[in-house]
């Protein structure tokens, strides 16, 4: 194991240098330039996803008799602006309607946005700032139709720190975040594995470096070396970009805050990245491993994006769905693990479960690596007739 591990960092120091010193290293890095404008583009992907997420629901701490004129103008809104225009209304019973009791119920209900009470004629509005700025218009909007008066009716507000609704929704839209800052760095990153062993094989290299130092230290070491590789890239974007947003400046207090903390949250942003690296990367080398030629590796890259962007799709759908069965099966499945994970990073604050999920997708590394190595063993490192075998097919079957 010393010597496998020996000969896989003197592998993967050769291959680091001689990318990051060569001369397509430069434009390399400025290969992100071209995903960012694709990515703006697309960024309707999510609305549906933000439709679920955003269901805001107004409690209603008022008397009988006003709650239910309040409800039957909400029903005669909603049928000419659309239900979607108005937020939805929760008739909350047996409710003191005392500040404490308000802003307790608002850290208690999940599913609660703010809480109106007072009157229709002088209605308070309490909840987040940014929840009462959004809603405040649309609720004096019920109350005036409830009175049937034209005179607007002045809205009080009152605002608490943060409501658990409004900070659901924030952990979601950096959860989002992170699954899309991974998907996309994978995408551009993980496919140059397939063509990393194509020049070697060519060259007759491979096959020298097979007869001195075990297969398994080769692929391990390509592999890690690729990965550096990619974690200089994503520096030297990260402190374009940072230098880029302090320049311009902006709110950074404003940014949603996971669960488990900035800090933390970016930690696991970059091990999660190098695992789901690791893991497309150990399946693209052993399928790069099979090809002969730059044409065989091209042909695979559509499938292969496509099998990534899938991936990446199931993640993404179960982002609202904690601990359903779509969701354990993203967390569970190796090569959707990664971006399910970050998600939970941002939604759920204990932190045992990444050290498991880690120690999953490392287990799984290995094996993807061990299983590579074998048909590489068997159908490219060996001469007679399965040497004399053309098609990726027939090689990566042995058929």
């Amino acid at each position: 194991m010393i010597e496998t591990i020996r000969a896989a960092f003197v592998i993967a120091r050769r291959d680091f240098t001689a990318i990051i010193f060569s001369k397509s290293f430069f434009f390399f890095l400025l290969g992100p330039l071209f995903p960012i404008g694709i990515a703006v583009a697309a960024g309707g992907l999510g609305a549906q996803v933000s439709q679920d997420i955003d269901s805001p629901v107004i409690g209603v701490a008022m008397s009988a008799a006003e709650s239910d004129r309040l409800l039957a103008a909400h029903a005669h809104l909603s049928g000419s602006l659309g239900t979607r225009a108005l937020p939805e209304l929760f008739v909350l019973d047996d409710f003191s309607g005392r500040e404490d009791d308000i802003i307790a119920t608002l850290h208690s209900e999940k599913s609660l946005t703010a809480i109106v009470t007072g009157s229709l004629a002088a209605p308070v509005l309490t909840g987040s700032e940014r929840d009462v700025q959004r809603w405040q218009g649309k609720i004096a909007l019920l109350a005036e139709t409830a009175l049937a008066q034209p005179a607007p009716v002045e809205i009080r507000t009152t605002f608490v720190e943060q409501t658990s609704s409004s900070s659901e929704r924030n952990q979601l839209l950096t959860a989002q975040a992170g699954q899309a800052i991974l998907i996309l760095l994978t995408m551009i990153l993980a496919g140059m594995v397939l063509s990393n062993l194509v020049e070697e094989k060519t060259n007759k290299i491979i096959e020298i470096l097979a007869a001195a130092i075990p297969m398994d230290a080769i692929f391990l070491g390509k592999l890690f070396a690729m990965l550096g590789m990619a974690l200089v890239g994503i520096t030297v974007w990260s402190t374009m970009g940072l230098s880029v947003a302090l320049l311009v400046g902006g709110n950074w207090a404003a940014l949603p805050s996971p669960a488990v903390g900035w800090p933390l949250f970016c930690l696991l942003l970059i091990l999660y990245f190098s695992m789901a690296y690791l893991l497309l990367g150990s399946l693209f080398l052993g399928i790069g491993a099979m090809a002969t030629t730059v044409r065989e590796v091209q042909t695979l890259s559509m499938p292969v994006t496509m099998g990534q962007l899938l991936v990446f799709f199931l993640a993404y759908s179960s982002i609202t769905k904690l601990g359903e069965p779509v969701e354990w099966f993203a967390v569970l499945f190796p090569f959707s693990s990664p971006f399910a994970m970050i998600a939970r990073a941002a939604q759920m604050d204990n932190i045992w479960q990444h050290g498991l999920a880690l120690v999953w997708q490392a287990v799984f590394t290995i094996i993807i690596i061990r299983f590579s190595v074998m048909l590489f063993r068997r159908n490219v490192m060996k001469s007679g007739q399965a040497a004399r075998k053309n098609g990726l097919l027939a090689r990566i079957t042995g058929k």
